[in-house]
């Protein structure tokens, strides 16, 4: 037993010694190699890389040239959208490179059965000359109304759809009944009360200060005039006779003969006295001075116009 036990270490050394001796092979081997092909290195510095084996070449070959990159500071970088931005116009500068005409001014004339129908239309007529945005609005169930006279009137709007909005001015035309049918429309009043608190721009001329406006109390600390039939109803220390009274906000005039020149106190009070002028001018007022008169008519007592 002692001599095969001898024999199978003897075997198993002799199997170790190989393994080393494979293993030191392996490795003088690969030393061999690499100097080789260093030396191939050496002598063809000057030659294409193809020369040496595809594995060296490889391993020495230098990296592919990059493109050139601009590096922005931090600061300096700016996004696609910043960029779309700055090149946009902003909407300040649009606003003062290409100026927007002003809003014309808005006017409410309300009218009803029984309006005195020279004063609605001198008003609506004389305030859209000098470009106001007048809307003629009914307090009556339809849109058509008969005025004091006879005359009919289309409004453009009943006076509901104007509830909620901001006029610049609301002038009140006068008439019998039609003062008093103004007066009961609740809507109309809201729309008073509010201008005047507000501090915008109202009027009322003929009956209307008188039977609108004192009911309300918009006429409270005021000077007003009206028509001669019902200056008895106004407050006697508040009571004045001018053709056009104009008293802070508070606009009022005197009946039909005083209509253009009601009409024209709001013109300057919206636009100004040149716009006055420019108006006045296309109504040929007998106020305005004439140098020559070219066809003279005569009023003989007992003969027609000649």
């Amino acid at each position: 037993q002692s001599e095969g036990g001898r024999g199978r270490e003897g075997a198993i050394a002799y199997i170790s010694s190989l393994c080393a001796l494979r293993r030191k092979g392996c490795i003088l081997i690969g030393w061999i190699l690499f100097i080789s092909e260093l030396q191939i290195l050496m002598l063809s510095v000057s030659k294409p890389l193809l020369s040496l084996s595809p594995l060296t070449a490889m391993a020495i070959r230098p990296p592919p040239p990059r493109a050139p990159t601009h590096y922005a500071p931090p600061h300096r970088r700016t996004s696609p959208f910043r960029s779309a931005a700055r090149a946009a116009p902003s909407s300040s500068t649009a606003a003062t490179a290409v100026s927007l005409p002003p809003s014309p001014k808005k006017v409410l004339v309300p009218i009803a059965m029984g309006t005195e129908e020279m004063e609605a239309v001198i008003l609506a007529g004389v305030l859209r000359r000098a470009g106001a945005d007048v809307t003629l609005a009914s307090v009556e169930d339809g849109l058509e109304i008969e005025a004091s006279y006879g005359t009919r009137i289309i409004a453009d709007k009943p006076i509901a759809a104007c509830a909620d909005q901001v006029f610049d001015l609301v002038a009140v035309p006068g008439g019998m009944p039609g003062s008093v049918r103004l007066r009961d429309s609740e809507i109309l009043q809201r729309i008073m009360v509010r201008q005047a608190e507000e501090k915008r721009l109202y009027g009322a001329i003929c009956a209307a200060p008188a039977v609108v406006l004192m009911p309300w109390g918009l006429h409270k600390g005021r000077k007003i005039t009206c028509h001669p039939s019902f200056v008895g109803d106004l407050p006697t220390f508040r009571a004045v006779e001018s053709n056009v009274q104009v008293s802070g906000e508070l606009t009022t005039s005197r009946g039909p003969g005083t209509a253009f020149q009601f009409a024209l106190s709001f013109v300057e009070q919206l636009f100004g006295l040149h716009a006055v002028e420019d108006v006045d001018s296309t109504l040929i007022d007998a106020a305005l001075e004439r140098s020559t008169e070219v066809n003279r008519v005569e009023w003989p007592f007992d003969h027609k116009p000649q």
